[in-house]
């Protein structure tokens, strides 16, 4: 079973967190690591591979933060993961290994896999996930229970 990484997993969740609460501020990199109970220093480094994508976009000064860089609906789980992907492949790991085998029978097998995993979350969109948090009342923001009665 291929599971998402850590990074991919705090990727996917920075950017719909944002996109949940951006507007009418962007969103401090403290108050979403409050959120979700992460040292903000994990965090930083994940939304700036999201900034250079262009996924995200930062906003300095003292009201500063993120926000998306181009509309819910036009932003992808697989692009999300494959910037998060990239990010951690910046990263000092060991060696592959080295063999006929690997080259040949399990690299290439891995390859397809994850393409068509990646596939499947490239169906998935920000606004698909948002509507989803916001239908489980899972967006950490109060829920309004508006009664129009006059």
């Amino acid at each position: 079973m291929i599971q998402l990484s850590r990074r991919s997993l705090l990727a996917v969740t920075a950017v719909v967190d944002i996109a949940l609460h951006a507007r009418p501020t962007p969103v401090a990199a403290k108050a979403l690591a409050a959120r979700h109970e992460l040292p903000p220093r994990h965090l930083e480094t994940v939304l700036q591979a999201l900034v250079r994508v262009g996924i995200l976009k930062g906003v300095r000064g003292p009201r500063g933060g993120y926000e998306l860089a181009k509309e819910r609906r036009r932003i992808t789980a697989g692009e999300i993961v494959r910037a998060a992907m990239q990010a951690n492949a910046d990263e000092a790991l060991p060696p592959l290994p080295q063999s006929a085998l690997v080259d040949v029978v399990i690299d290439p097998m891995m390859q397809q896999a994850m393409e068509a995993w990646l596939a499947k979350l490239d169906a998935v969109t920000v606004a698909d996930l948002c509507r989803e948090a916001e239908g489980r009342a899972a967006t950490g923001k109060p829920a309004i229970d508006t009664d129009f009665t006059i």
